[in-house]
């Protein structure tokens, strides 16, 4: 990352919201990951515009980050730019039945806001790590309920640096994909239409879902939750099962004896340890049953190929 290119940005946000060689460990739920080059904060979507103009012009290698709950970054960092929206985090009432919550707000804290405006419909989402943005992105999901069924509009900045509105039809939400899934689409905000419930059975379904969560994953380890997607017909913790890698471990990280669908920090694991976990259980369940897993994780930094 070259000093013109640092002063310029040290010009569109304040300095304390720029940072040089940030320890990702820091901002992802695996707590692994060696430094950014860059870890800029912008304020507000003014500040976000200027800023990916630069970064854009410049030919710089940047990525945005939400909670960075989806997130493997490499153990040597990543050698560009990482653009928080730790500051993207408003979370309001547009009219009685729907929300309007910006990119960088966690999905419980909406879920939570919705729960005391007695609005049900997204009592799903409160165990979902991560950030609205980042679940528009993959349509998120849990216990029957998807982002698709919830969502209204979605507020984004298009590759072209244009403020764009998408309807839930144009974010063509699929099984943990979207329109925008792939894009180099940034999600600004997401305006969520719900419906008006009894608070009494909301906070009974949220309290029932938190404690089905804790009784089958494996909460008390840092994670990205569910690290592969469903495989079409099968699930992905039986397969890993059943290919006998319940507990399988190299280094600090393996796969979690409670939820064989989990690859957890389970004891000071670097990245290189989860990523070989990872790349470890794909290839023996493929040579088991045939199927290769697709990891959800989102790998940033220097990684060899995973191969199938």
């Amino acid at each position: 990352m070259n000093n013109d290119l640092i002063n310029a940005l040290r010009e569109i946000v304040s300095e304390e919201n720029i940072i040089l060689n940030e320890n990702m460990s820091r901002h992802t739920t695996f707590r692994t990951g060696g430094p950014a080059s860059l870890f800029i904060s912008p304020k507000d979507t003014e500040q976000l515009l200027e800023v990916l103009k630069r970064l854009r012009a410049e030919g710089a290698d940047y990525f945005v980050l939400g909670n960075g709950s989806n997130l493997l970054v490499s153990d040597d960092g990543y050698d560009g730019a990482v653009v928080s929206l730790k500051n993207f985090t408003d979370v309001s009432a547009e009219s009685d039945t729907s929300i309007r919550a910006e990119a960088g707000a966690l999905n419980s804290a909406i879920a939570s806001f919705a729960r005391d405006r007695e609005l049900t419909g997204f009592e799903f989402a409160a165990g979902i790590p991560g950030t609205i943005g980042g679940a528009m992105v993959m349509n998120a999901g849990a216990y029957d309920g998807e982002m698709k069924q919830v969502v209204k509009e979605v507020k984004v900045i298009s590759p072209e640096g244009e403020l764009v509105t998408l309807s839930c039809d144009d974010m063509e939400f699929g099984y943990r994909t979207s329109f925008i899934k792939g894009k180099k689409y940034i999600v600004l905000s997401v305006l969520i239409e719900l419906t008006k419930g009894q608070k009494e059975a909301i906070i009974e379904k949220m309290s029932d879902l938190a404690q089905r969560r804790r009784d089958k994953q494996p909460l008390e380890y840092p994670s990205a939750g569910s690290t592969f997607k469903r495989p079409e017909g099968n699930f992905a913790g039986k397969l890993i099962q059943d290919a006998g890698l319940r507990g399988y471990t190299v280094g600090g990280a393996c796969v979690s004896e409670k939820h064989c669908g989990f690859v957890i920090n389970k004891d000071s694991a670097t990245s290189a340890d989860i990523y070989k976990v990872i790349d470890d259980v794909r290839k023996k369940v493929y040579e088991s049953y045939g199927v290769m897993l697709e990891p959800e994780v989102i790998m940033l930094g220097r990684f060899e190929r995973i191969k199938p």
